[in-house]
């Protein structure tokens, strides 16, 4: 949990609590502080996509993506730089993340933004490449905006949580195979696949994203009832203040009893944001992985014959991102469906899962409890900082 910083750094202990996703106790002037290095992952991830978009555009010839069942040298590229995109992407930011120097941050800081650049110009027309710099301004700024607010601290922290807890996902998938087999008999139910051959792609992201609301309702209830207890106890035990050492505060005095600022309404939430989102990017990933898992196996298992029963003459194509492809829209949707299916499932089974409890979600609440008395420790620090003591 804790990570070797030199003691008694204040910027050092600040960029701790954005690191363990606890932005609510900095000053908004600290949560914007050193913006750019802390954005540089982000960049480098976006200028990589941006990379991609580029060298799809061109072998496109920046018309309608339509691949069919005999691909063409150019579409495998596509297809090839859609499956890696986002890996790469991944691995720009997480390299970029480790780099620990102010100057190793600045060179690939300014390396995203050449890429931006050298994209934006190969747009070709002064118009287009206009079009393109505003684009690119505009996503910068979001990112800016986005780690500036502490949002990018709770997501990038609550990915790294899960990437360390790979174990607990799978415990967690294996868990949820029962849902799975039930859904086998759902993925051949013709009803089903009735209303995915009817179904517009807005009206059916319209339902996938009212079944993850229900299913944020049930882990949010199951967050708020877990961390309550936390929130409300003030005791230092043993074990939180030896995961505090070698970090900013290990030096720091536990506040007297007492006299220890109460959480604001702005901490008490952050907290419960943590722990619900770190749940919800784990389920996520479970339930992208289940929507995978039937894409292929209607792959392997649809037939024209069985397509036409059960979607009455149904399209053998479909679309995903702009692009048509020779994949069943069909099954697009059917695996869109049941992937937020699971997602419904693995949420409302977590809340009362003892041994995810155990795996998870116990060690991630105790982590936080150490950060609490963290922030403790560092109110007490800039309180005693500003009375000259």
């Amino acid at each position: 949990m804790t990570a070797p910083v030199p003691a008694g750094d204040r910027v050092a202990a600040e960029q701790w609590f954005l690191r363990f996703g606890l932005p609510s106790v900095l000053t908004p002037r600290a949560r914007w502080r050193r913006l750019w290095w802390r954005s540089a992952p982000a960049l480098t991830a976006l200028a990589t996509v941006a990379v991609a978009v580029r060298i799809v555009t061109v072998a496109s010839g920046g018309g309608y993506i339509d691949i069919d069942n005999d691909p063409t040298p150019a579409e495998w590229l596509i297809v090839a730089i859609l499956v890696v995109v986002l890996p790469l992407a991944g691995a720009a930011a997480w390299w970029t993340s480790r780099i620990a120097t102010r100057r190793g941050r600045r060179i690939a800081l300014g390396a995203s933004l050449l890429v931006f650049a050298v994209v934006d110009a190969a747009a070709g027309k002064p118009a287009a490449i206009l079009a393109e710099v505003l684009s690119t301004a505009a996503a910068v700024a979001a990112v800016l905006l986005f780690n500036g607010s502490g949002a990018g601290s709770v997501v990038g922290w609550s990915i790294r949580l899960t990437l360390s807890h790979l174990k607990s996902v799978g415990a967690l998938f294996t868990r949820a195979l029962p849902v799975l087999l039930l859904t086998v008999l759902v993925f051949f139910n013709g009803p089903v696949w009735s209303m995915a051959t009817t179904i517009g792609r807005g009206r059916l992201w319209l339902l996938i994203g009212f079944m993850v609301v229900l299913a944020g309702m049930f882990l949010c209830t199951g967050v708020v009832e877990r961390v309550r207890p936390m929130l409300s106890a003030h005791a230092v035990r043993d074990v939180d203040v030896t995961r505090l050492e070698d970090t900013p505060f290990a030096a720091l005095p536990d506040p007297a009893e007492g006299t220890d600022a109460p959480l604001s309404r702005g901490e008490r939430a952050n907290v419960v944001f943590v722990v619900a989102v770190s749940q919800f990017v784990q389920i996520a990933a479970v339930a992208a992985v289940t929507s995978v898992i039937f894409l292929i196996m209607g792959l392997l298992a649809l037939t024209p014959q069985l397509l036409t029963r059960l979607t009455v003459d149904g399209s053998w194509q479909g679309t995903w991102m702009g692009m048509t492809l020779p994949i069943p829209q069909a099954l697009i949707h059917v695996s869109m469906f049941l992937g937020a299916l699971t997602f419904m499932y693995v949420s409302a089974r977590s809340v009362g899962d003892g041994e995810y409890r155990k795996q998870f979600l116990d060690p991630l609440i105790d982590d936080l409890r150490a950060v609490l008395v963290a922030r403790n420790r560092y109110r007490g620090y800039v309180t005693r900082l500003h009375r000259g003591l």
